[in-house]
């Protein structure tokens, strides 16, 4: 349209743009979606001084103009006007969020660059100030040569003059455009004027700034997550050791109680060889989940967990990844499924695919109760140097490689078939803030009910199920009951299978109902040697010990690095076939991941019996 006049609100995402276009446009605005595209328009119209309308269009959240996603597209494509039939806005507010100046600069410099007439809010100014932030506004003009005007939206202070600006600024020329700057260019210089506009600051927020320079050191910054890594992985043991004693001596307990209370019948062996010691052999790690999942809330609320994305990032980078995979990635290993969902936020569909194809190696909690039983039964709970036992390292080093697998499997796919470039990667790095010992308790009673109840629910019904069919049909005179029953039948032919690398048929019937949930690998090697069991002094030994008995040092290393990679449970597969929109995509997953946990099963056996381990 002849004669149009547009402002256009720009700016990174969270820099309050929507807050400043409410503002100033007030009940004068319109929703709408721009041309051939699903992304909202959203533009009002804005009294200037003089009385003249002008159109503010408020602008999707942006990182740069080279476009990464729809949202960056469509604000490119406006500010430069590529769209048919809407007019290059006149004028180009820039809207920067005061208390994080320097990340909203490196874009603010690629707009004014560009020579079109501009204006820069200095949002936010009041929370700036709050964190004992103050900032030079005339400073900051020098510097970018354009007008800077203080506001807060929320509160409305200074949109008399923002107002007055973009007036001013639309009677100006159009200037020539400056060449493109490169973006590490574009940071050093960020920080240089974000350095001289800052007129005091507190000790708190030189604090913060002394924290991001060491823990996004490039090289200091990987040694201290991993650092810290190392410290959650030897407390999930040592920690929780008293609590899993007490936990398994209430379990013990229960049973012997339940054996004096009942007369010998199926229904007492069901209580105490299904239930009690099927349900009750994964209950026992609810301390090391707890302590796990602690550390966890602990990073996320801190605002370390974002740090750990960035450092993330640039592995991630090395293996045809962005850092828009980490936050699903570390979503997984609490659960895949959320991990899956949480996939929708990459725009790249080979990026989102390679990524959900890769969640299940990371080692999600489920995992957690089969390496606890393993590495407490097999690794000697001994001190490698002061405080640091082995059996904290060796967890560590499950967790370690599997993500070195997942990244693995990445960088095949990647160039193979999900074959595509990388997208880039920006995210906001919140406050560093401690933690609110509320928020952790809350956050640890909802980790905690959610692992009791799946007990409750899914291990249940399938420990009693394997009983079931562990004690069916009944064993004739000096016949086995595992040998005379239906799973021991079906184990018997899996066992066929799996032998090579080390498995023996306990651990084959144990693998069948771990696809339901991963923690039922213990719960069923526990009701398979409660019902095998005929001495009751045996029965009463825990399961470490009797797997302690049966089994070989290599066969606990190959069950070990089966888990590692064996495929999630059908939940996740579900789940997989939803985001896929189909069962191609899942049945590759099954395979893939089978093939990898039978393999490198293979390899840790036979490479533990020709070490004479």
């Amino acid at each position: 349209m002849e004669g149009r006049r547009i402002a256009a609100l720009v700016g990174n995402p969270n820099a309050g743009k929507s807050a400043l276009f409410n503002a100033l446009t007030g009940a004068r605005q319109k929703i709408a979606n721009y041309p051939g595209v699903t992304v909202e328009r959203k533009a009002g119209r804005l009294i200037l001084p003089s009385g003249a309308p002008i159109e503010l269009t408020d602008l999707p959240g942006s990182y740069g103009l080279a476009a990464t996603s729809p949202d960056e597209e469509v604000t490119r494509k406006v500010i430069l006007g590529e769209f048919p039939g809407e007019p290059a806005p006149s004028v180009l507010v820039v809207v920067l969020d005061a208390s994080n100046l320097e990340q909203h600069l490196v874009f603010a410099q690629e707009v004014i660059a560009l020579g079109r007439p501009a204006v820069v809010a200095l949002n936010m100014v009041d929370l700036a100030e709050r964190d004992g932030l103050v900032i030079s506004a005339d400073a900051l003009q020098e510097a970018l040569g354009v007008p800077v005007i203080e506001t807060v939206a929320v509160r409305r202070r200074g949109l008399a003059e923002l107002t007055a600006a973009i007036g001013e600024a639309q009677e100006r020329q159009h200037g020539a455009p400056h060449p493109p700057v490169p973006l590490v260019e574009r940071r050093v210089t960020a920080h240089a004027i974000a350095e001289a506009a800052i007129v005091s600051e507190s000790r708190r927020h030189r604090l913060h700034a002394r924290l991001d320079r060491l823990f996004l050191h490039p090289w200091l910054g990987p040694l201290i997550l991993f650092a810290l890594l190392f410290v959650v992985f030897q407390a999930v043991f040592t920690w929780a050791t008293p609590f899993a004693d007490g936990l398994e001596g209430a379990i013990g307990w229960l049973i012997d109680l339940t054996k004096a209370a009942l007369p010998e019948s199926l229904l007492r062996d069901l209580l105490t060889d299904g239930i009690l010691s099927g349900v009750g052999s994964v209950v026992v790690f609810l301390p090391q989940i707890v302590i796990l999942f602690f550390f966890i809330l602990a990073m996320e609320a801190s605002g370390y967990m974002a740090r750990a994305a960035f450092l993330m990032d640039r592995l991630m980078a090395g293996v045809g990844l962005s850092g828009r995979s980490f936050i699903p990635l570390l979503s997984s290993f609490a659960c895949a499924i959320p991990g899956i969902m949480a996939t929708r936020s990459i725009t790249d569909p080979k990026d989102r695919l390679t990524t959900i194809l890769i969640a299940p190696l990371m080692t999600c909690s489920a995992r957690l109760p089969v390496y606890a039983v393993i590495i407490a039964a097999f690794i000697p709970n001994v001190a490698i140097w002061g405080p640091v036992g082995l059996q904290g390292l060796v967890l560590l080093g499950l967790y370690v490689f599997g993500i070195i697998a997942a990244m693995a499997v990445a960088l095949v796919l990647r160039h193979s078939v999900t074959k595509g470039a990388a997208s880039g990667f920006i995210m906001e790095l919140p406050k560093y803030q401690m933690p609110r010992l509320q928020d952790l308790l809350i956050g640890l009673w909802q980790r905690a009910w959610i692992f009791l109840r799946r007990a409750g629910t899914i291990i249940f019904m399938v420990t009693v199920a394997l009983w079931l069919l562990l004690n069916f049909p009944r064993a004739g005179e000096g016949q086995s009951q595992v040998d005379a029953s239906i799973a021991g039948r079906i184990a018997n032919g899996l066992a066929v299978v799996v032998e090579p690398i080390g498995f023996n048929r306990d651990i084959a019937l144990s693998l069948i109902p771990a696809m339901a949930a991963r923690e039922v690998a213990v719960s069923s090697l526990a009701t398979s040697y409660a019902v095998a069991e005929t001495d009751e002094n045996a029965q009463a030994q825990q399961l470490g010990d009797r797997l302690k008995a049966d089994w070989t040092l290599p066969t606990a290393l190959a069950f070990l690095a089966w888990f590692v990679f064996a495929p999630q449970c059908m939940s996740t597969i579900a789940v997989t076939r939803r985001e896929t929109n189909g069962w191609k995509w899942p049945g590759f997953m099954l395979l893939y991941l089978f093939a990898l946990a039978y393999i490198f099963a293979g390899i840790t056996y036979w490479s533990a019996v020709a070490l004479g381990l």
